[in-house]
């Protein structure tokens, strides 16, 4: 059986391992995403900021599931709940389906999320727009909540500057705070002799992120992947895989289904 390379961040990775082993599938984790709070005290103060003035803002846009536990705190996420009557007018924006069960998980209520249909072609600030254009108005506010990497200034980020663009255009403002840090995870011996492996087995490597890419390459300098396939949930990082040497790049939506249909379906 064809074995799959779950990459994302180890919490999430988890819960993939699992679901793809429920449906028989050969999957395991290999986190190419190390995520943590962040630590700066500047950037400490502006998630306090951000909190504190939920209220304020017309929606809060998420960028994943890492955002939302990050951000959301007991307190904060009643902000966003029908209990805070200040805050009845904030919507919670996801950009896929991934975002919103993390956003239900802590009891933000479904009539308060919005996202990209379940039939949209991709899962991002383009299919997310297109589902929250009409919310916004002159004057409104928008927060978007997403990572930084370590040392970065919370701006706006691949993808988050086009959407940004569109809020601005509508005569809104947008502000950003960096909820958690990316970095690079220091891979063990095993592990980096499971990737050198997994470069010419046959293994499916599933990728949802562009920098796990770099970071994949800079943890085995040297490999060739020639030889290596891949599974990518967005275009961009479809790219990233190509230009990084793999052989076989295979694009679908990263819901669960989609997933488990393309892994499936693998030459």
């Amino acid at each position: 059986m064809r074995r799959v390379i779950v990459t994302r961040p180890e919490h999430d990775a988890a819960q993939w391992v699992a679901d793809l082993q429920a449906r028989g599938i050969a999957a395991v984790a290999l986190p190419l995403i190390a995520i943590t709070a962040c630590q700066g005290p500047q950037a400490q103060a502006a998630l306090r900021a951000a909190r504190e003035h939920l209220a304020g803002y017309r929606a809060v846009m998420f960028v994943s599931g890492n955002a939302v536990q990050h951000f959301l705190e007991p307190h904060s996420a009643l902000a966003l709940m029908d209990s805070a009557p200040q805050a009845t007018k904030t919507r919670a924006w996801t950009p896929g389906p991934g975002t919103a069960r993390a956003l239900l998980a802590l009891g933000i209520p479904a009539h308060r999320i919005d996202g990209p249909a379940p039939d949209a072609p991709q899962f991002d600030s383009e299919a997310l727009w297109e589902r929250v254009s009409a919310q916004v108005r002159p004057g409104d506010r928008v927060l978007i909540v997403r990572g930084a990497a370590e040392g970065e200034s919370a701006g706006p980020g691949t993808g988050r500057d086009w959407l940004a663009a569109q809020i601005r255009a509508a005569g809104a403002s947008v502000d950003f705070v960096a909820a958690y840090e990316r970095g690079a995870p220091r891979l063990s011996s095993a592990q980096q002799a499971m990737a050198r492996e997994a470069a010419q087995d046959g293994s499916l490597w599933l990728l949802s992120s562009s920098e796990a890419v770099a970071h994949l390459r800079e943890a085995i300098p040297g490999q060739d992947w020639a030889r290596a396939h891949a599974l990518a949930t967005h275009p961009r990082i479809a790219a990233a895989a190509r230009a990084a040497g793999f052989s076989l790049v295979i694009e679908c939506k990263p819901a669960l289904g989609d997933v488990v249909a393309s892994i499936e379906s693998a030459p």
